[in-house]
């Protein structure tokens, strides 16, 4: 009697374990057309800004909480903002070219949560792995969600990702020619 009351207990508890089992959650699609990434880089003598596309995204929640994310990132849209004319399509073809990010090569760049962390109301630490030219690093950063947006801010070493053009890095006596290694993503999603 015992052992079948005990079996019984087993049964109920397992059963119902396996029947509440892990939470899905929501995954919402990211507008692509809506959604908007800035970059900023810094050399000696002042800085660029310029936007890139997403060719696709989205985040995950569980309820309201933010709990994953995944994002491709159009490499072939990279697109300088603060110039214009000749300068533009130099500094345009450069960054295309595999001094820097080798485009035609590697036409995409993505970014995987791995962790996401609630940091407050709205907002969240996330980390996540970071993919250019083929290679992935960790990085972390801020997001926060309002309603059916959210907005990153994260800061980019381009010297873990072989973009070496300009690097102090990588080149010694660079002067006011040196670009810094480090560069500002600015990601406004709407989903």
């Amino acid at each position: 009697m015992k052992k079948n009351i005990l079996s019984l207990a087993f049964a109920v508890v397992f059963g119902a374990t396996a029947i509440a089992g892990p939470i899905d959650g929501d995954k919402k699609a990211v507008n692509t057309e809506k959604s908007t990434v800035t970059w900023k880089a810094y050399k000696v003598t002042g800085s660029h800004t310029g936007t890139i596309s997403l060719k696709s995204g989205a985040l995950e929640f569980d309820g309201e909480k933010l709990t994953g994310g995944e994002f491709v990132v159009d490499m072939t849209t990279i697109n300088t903002t603060d110039l214009e004319g000749d300068y533009k399509a130099k500094l345009d073809g450069h960054l295309h070219s595999d001094d820097f990010f080798s485009t035609a090569s590697n036409p995409t760049s993505n970014l995987v949560f791995t962790k996401v962390k609630s940091s407050g109301k709205n907002s969240y630490k996330v980390t996540g792995n970071l993919t250019i030219k083929g290679i992935t690093k960790p990085v972390t950063f801020d997001v926060s969600i309002y309603g059916s947006k959210a907005t990153a801010t994260m800061k980019v070493d381009r010297a873990q990702y072989n973009v070496k053009y300009g690097s102090g890095s990588f080149f010694d006596n660079l002067g006011d020619k040196t670009i810094y290694d480090e560069f500002d993503l600015v990601v406004d999603l709407e989903f």
